[in-house]
């Protein structure tokens, strides 16, 4: 699962990738300075693993992990193959969730490529582009649906109604993602056209090293703006975690947070916001080889949970024996949770809590 890093030319974004990533893609101060995606894989912050690495003592262990885009800045006019626009268009459809990044911060050393600071232009002039790339994949498709509901078909004419309404949400300036549409008709209809603007999407508003705790005035006028779209905000002085990044040691880099009031790096907030974009939880594995996060859709089963491990796992699947992460950590051990009579045993009904250590019983 990828969540794409995206906004416009000189807004922070390859300088956020390196923060998340330390992959060190090309920042600079100069419009198109990303031009083919960098990816990295980012670890998961979570403090149940530390937590489960000093009860259990394990020789290893393993995050969670996310996979983060960075790609090309996107111009006005993208949608009709501007700048590096029909290739930006191209990889953000290959990801799963959006990571908008907002400029919410003043410096005349940094040129903006509309010559001044408006969070809320920016934010328009991307979801413009994307709308009008969607709009056109819509049409396209509509096209095609129409000739086939000529002829009677009744599929056909359901799924033309569909994209009407998609249409013409699209051409009034709406996202796909809030356009009211009935969840199946969704799954039927729209999920597989892949259009860019039915991602989830987070807003990611880059502000100076003086806002980082609290945000600022533009900060503010992007919560409003986007108080309507079921989507998350997240304040990051992407600057100041560049610097904080560059430290040697755990103690310097805590020292420099709580200078600036932080408890943690934004930049750990941002990756669990990503994780939960993308719609994904956690379970673990505890012995004494190895404590390890393993990743899997919300909703999943214990055999689908079992097959992240293995496919052999899921196949031959009989039984998890489930420990809630709470227990493990009030009793201290697995034998302790044992005796208190706290581990479950599930079958394949089961659907996996977010922090279930689990041991999987199977038979290939």
């Amino acid at each position: 699962m990828k969540a794409g890093i995206v906004g416009l030319p000189n807004v922070g974004k390859s300088t956020l990738f390196n923060c998340l990533s330390n992959a060190k893609a090309q920042s600079a101060n100069f419009p198109f300075c990303t031009i083919e995606p960098n990816i990295g894989v980012v670890n998961v912050p979570d403090t149940r693993l530390q937590k489960l690495e000093s009860l259990v003592n394990p020789q290893r262990v393993i995050p969670a992990t996310v996979e983060i885009v960075d790609i090309a800045g996107l111009v006005k006019g993208a949608s009709k193959g501007e700048g590096l626009g029909n290739q930006f268009l191209g990889n953000i459809r290959e990801t799963d969730a959006i990571l908008h990044v907002l400029r919410c911060f003043d410096n005349d050393n940094i040129v903006h490529v509309d010559g001044s600071v408006d969070p809320i232009r920016d934010k328009e002039t991307i979801d413009m582009e994307l709308q009008l790339r969607d709009l056109e994949s819509v049409e396209k498709k509509l096209d095609k649906v129409k000739r086939t509901a000529k002829t009677g078909n009744k599929e056909a004419q359901k799924e033309e109604v569909v994209l009407i309404q998609l249409k013409e949400g699209l051409e009034a300036g709406t996202s796909v993602r809030a356009i009211p549409i009935k969840e199946d008709d969704k799954k039927e209809y729209v999920q597989p056209l892949q259009l860019i603007t039915d991602k989830p999407v987070m807003y990611v508003c880059n502000v100076d090293e003086a806002s980082a705790v609290s945000g600022n005035e533009y900060v503010d006028k992007v919560r409003r703006a986007v108080a309507g779209e079921d989507a998350e905000v997240v304040v990051l002085a992407v600057g100041t975690e560049a610097d904080i990044t560059e430290l040697e040691t755990y103690e310097e880099r805590q020292m420099f947070l709580e200078d600036l009031g932080l408890t943690e790096p934004g930049s750990s907030k941002l990756i669990r916001g990503a994780y939960r974009l993308l719609n994904l939880e956690t379970y673990f594995t505890a012995g004494e080889k190895e404590v390890r996060a393993w990743t899997i859709p919300v909703g999943a089963t214990a055999p689908q949970a079992a097959g992240v491990i293995h496919t052999d796992f899921e196949k031959g699947f009989i039984r998890a024996e489930v420990i809630s992460f709470q227990d493990y950590e009030s009793y201290g051990s697995e034998n302790k949770v044992k005796e208190a009579g706290k581990m479950r045993i599930e079958g394949k009904e089961y659907i996996v809590k977010d922090g279930d250590v689990m041991h999987f019983r199977f038979n290939v």
